[in-house]
């Protein structure tokens, strides 16, 4: 009695617990604001759905079966006897196999049409962005505009981004749910990745690869404005700040949490190659100077 009241307890509970697992959700992913999140969007709904078709048929049969055989239904038979049924064989096994034909050709389709490297259908010149990950802040170069920033990425409603992504440190992966497909970022290796925003609006980016200790702090906020408002952030930005050279972009590796974005009014010239190509050396990570947890490895 003591066990069953506990259970019971428990099960009164349980949307309760619910409630609190979902309230850390972010349904960002639901509430796409481009094309490439929308489509990603209607893939994960079509492949929930195909699924459901062996999920919600199985869960009937698991029911209905333990109402059937419960131990007041008479009529219910016993067949000891029972070994093979060609029907029920047939059911068993092509439900399940036509369900992963059908998510196999949905998930071949949307992988094709979805290819990070796939230029996004468009009356409008892409604007180009260069991309660098670095302990723990991200740095975007705009190289036809000649101006950078740090944790804040400023973009033309409806115009298509073309992302260029490396790592001046370690791997980690370059995510704004809003806006479509994650892509990871490498050392000496450069991905791409094509995305626009319909609207203008504040989006979320953020780092999803585990990268050290600063990696909870490791986002960055997404503006798309309309292209005038764009236009005018440019002449603010070449207005005000400094230059990002070589020498600035070496200390800018150093392990760090910024308290908030900062933007360079000019770039060197093939910065973005220089970091590729490892001319100018990936972050130090952690120096003993600063980093307690450092000294304590040392034994000092």
């Amino acid at each position: 009695m003591i066990l069953w009241g506990g259970i019971r307890k428990a099960l009164r509970l349980a949307p309760l617990a619910a409630a609190l697992l979902l309230s850390g959700c972010d349904w960002a992913v639901l509430d796409p604001k481009g094309p490439i999140g929308d489509a990603n969007r209607q893939l994960l709904i079509d492949s929930v759905a195909i699924m459901l078709a062996i999920v919600v048929p199985t869960i009937i049969a698991i029911l209905a079966a333990a109402w059937w055989y419960r131990s007041s239904n008479v009529k219910a038979q016993y067949l000891p006897d029972f070994e093979y049924s060609g029907r029920l064989e047939l059911i068993v096994w092509a439900i399940p196999l036509l369900t992963i034909m059908l998510l196999g050709g949905v998930a071949w389709v949307g992988s094709h049409d979805l290819d990070p490297a796939r230029p996004l259908a468009s009356t409008k010149a892409p604007l180009n962005v260069q991309v660098v990950s670095l302990d723990w802040k991200w740095l975007f170069i705009y190289p036809d505009q000649h101006v950078a920033s740090v944790n804040r990425l400023v973009v033309p409603a409806g115009v298509p981004i073309h992302f260029m992504l490396t790592s001046g440190s370690v791997m980690t992966a370059f995510f704004v749910p809003q806006l479509g497909s994650m892509i990871y970022t490498m050392n000496r290796m450069q991905t791409q990745l094509h995305l626009a925003a319909d609207e203008p609006g504040n989006f979320r980016g953020l780092a999803t690869q585990l990268s050290g200790d600063g990696f909870a702090d490791m986002h960055f906020e997404v503006e798309a404005k309309t292209e005038p408002e764009f236009f005018d952030w440019l002449g603010q930005v070449r207005a005000q700040g400094e230059e990002l050279t070589p020498e600035r972009y070496i200390e800018l590796s150093k392990q760090s949490v910024l308290p908030a974005p900062i933007t360079f009014r000019a770039v060197s010239d093939g910065l973005f190659e220089k970091i590729l190509d490892q001319t100018l050396p990936p972050g130090p990570g952690p120096i003993a100077e600063t980093n307690p947890g450092a000294l304590k490895r040392m034994g000092k």
